[in-house]
């Protein structure tokens, strides 16, 4: 018999017929548990599966299971004649006092430390309000989900399921969604590209990411507007470069700084958002466009051009982008269909000269193998079909008459407590209230409400402070519209 000590470790054990896991399992990991808590040592023999079996009141059968589970992990060890014992190769460790520790639950927090990085964002806020008027987010009820579903379907229920998805692809994505991506950039936006020019990526995020890793070393300049987008200016200083801000006026960002800039230092990138600039919604006027394309053949730095909601402009054709003139190979173009449908579906694409495309989808196997081939493929299926074609040009016209309604109702029920420009294009009003009127206190009081509004702390500087936030109208229904800005109207 074996001490009593040793029986009443065992019997502390208790396993559950009902659960989901099963019982030699459960008992297994009591087992363990005890000789990772030191309890059962290194070599100490086990009772016999009999004693075992009388002691837990299980079966027999249920007993070996659990300890030939343990054997082939290889934390127990069996010797014909002799028993079951604890392995010999555990090592055993003797308890180490920690410093300046309490219990700590490993759950919540790690054993290490983590490197402090201010400029990382906390997760976004999750939208779970009924009413919103939130950064220019698209309305998922107007999106062709059902045409989606059934392209997605399609791609499941075909031939050469194994040579489309039976094995790792082209990180840069499948060849039939960039080639019709490739026709619908340059039929829509006069691009010259073929499907050697795309790389598929997760939505803009990712392009921007994916460049900073790839073609940004630290210690480079990186120029931007300000106010901008703060998760783009994140990664530039993840990727160890350095940002310099410069101003936005109402005609876009101001060109003659950055020329100034270039005469003084080594610029690499210039990150730009010239069809409404975000998060002011100006666009880019021409002059300014080509200036800049100018300077980036004369002091040889890349444009990133983050195209992020080109298909909405609504008083006229919106001007093409820059990458569509520029002769030099120095633009990066990045979009999203993310604006298009919804930002739950991550799709976007890079545009670039082919060596780019090369190095980026190089860069891009060291995080993320390959894209959803399966939602490209059915992507492309509705680019080559012409539904996205259809659907945008559908929601053009909601979307112009929400932002109509969304700037009526901001001018007759809030009247001078704000002030605004309705903008050409883009799916948000940018909105400046009145002083006495802090953005952050309206956003709380607003919530408590039932309606999600910005703080406005995104758009904030050391050199730029503003009393503006971004009020978007796509999203809402004119009914909800006007509920949202009757809170706002209560609030003020």
């Amino acid at each position: 018999m074996h001490s009593p000590l040793l029986d009443r470790l065992f019997s502390n054990i208790t396993t559950t017929p009902s659960a989901e896991r099963a019982q030699y399992l459960q008992l297994a990991d009591g087992i363990l548990r005890l000789i990772k808590q030191g309890k059962l040592r290194p070599e100490q023999k086990l009772p016999g599966s009999r004693e075992l079996a009388t002691l837990l009141n299980l079966n027999r059968i249920t007993i070996n299971r659990a300890l030939e589970e343990l054997q082939i992990q290889g934390w127990l060890e069996s010797f014909v004649g002799k028993g079951t014992f604890v392995s010999a190769h555990i090592p055993e460790h003797e308890p180490v006092a920690l410093h300046n520790t309490s219990a700590r639950n490993a759950g919540k927090k790690a054993g290490f430390d983590i490197p402090a990085r201010d400029y990382l964002d906390r997760a976004p806020t999750l939208i779970n309000t009924k009413l919103h008027l939130d950064d220019g987010f698209p309305d998922p009820r107007l999106a062709p989900l059902q045409e989606l579903y059934r392209a997605y379907r399609s791609q499941l229920t075909r031939s050469g399921l194994y040579h489309n998805f039976g094995s790792y692809s082209q990180p840069d994505g499948p060849l039939y969604y960039k080639t019709a991506l490739s026709n619908y950039l340059n039929e829509t936006r006069g691009l010259k590209t073929t499907a050697r020019n795309i790389l598929s990526v997760r939505g803009a995020v990712m392009g921007i990411n994916l460049v900073c890793n790839g073609l940004l070393t630290p210690g480079d300049n990186v120029v931007s507007g300000i106010p901008g987008w703060g998760r783009a200016e994140r990664n530039f200083i993840h990727a160890g470069a350095k940002h310099i801000g410069i101003s936005v006026d109402e005609h876009g960002l101001v060109v003659d700084e950055l020329r100034k800039i270039c005469k003084r230092k080594k610029i690499r990138m210039v990150y730009v958002t010239p069809h409404h600039h975000y998060p002011t919604t100006v666009p880019l006027r021409i002059d300014r466009r080509l200036e800049l394309l100018q300077l980036s053949y004369e002091y040889g730095f890349i444009i990133f051009e983050d195209d992020y909601d080109f298909d909405f402009h609504y008083r006229n054709r919106p001007l093409l982008p820059l990458a569509s003139a520029d002769e030099q190979g120095m633009v990066l173009y990045c979009g999203s269909f993310s604006k298009s449908f919804s930002p739950g579906f991550r799709m976007g694409y890079l545009a670039a000269s082919e060596n780019v495309i090369e190095h980026l989808s190089r860069v891009r196997i060291l995080i993320d193998r390959q894209g959803d081939h399966m939602l490209d493929m059915a992507m492309g299926e509705l680019l080559n079909s012409g539904t996205i074609q259809r659907y945008l040009r559908k929601t053009l016209s909601v979307y112009r008459d929400r932002r109509d309604h969304c700037c009526q109702l901001l001018q007759s029920e809030l009247g001078d407590a704000v002030s605004f420009d309705t903008p050409e294009g883009g799916l948000t009003v940018w909105t400046t209230f009145a002083p006495g009127i802090v953005p952050g206190e309206l956003a709380r009081k607003a919530l408590q409400k039932g309606l999600y509004i910005s703080n406005g702390s995104a758009h904030q500087y050391p050199q730029y402070q503003t009393n503006s936030i971004r009020l978007g109208f796509a999203s809402s229904t004119p009914e909800e519209m006007a509920a949202s800005i009757a809170i706002l109207k209560q609030l003020m």
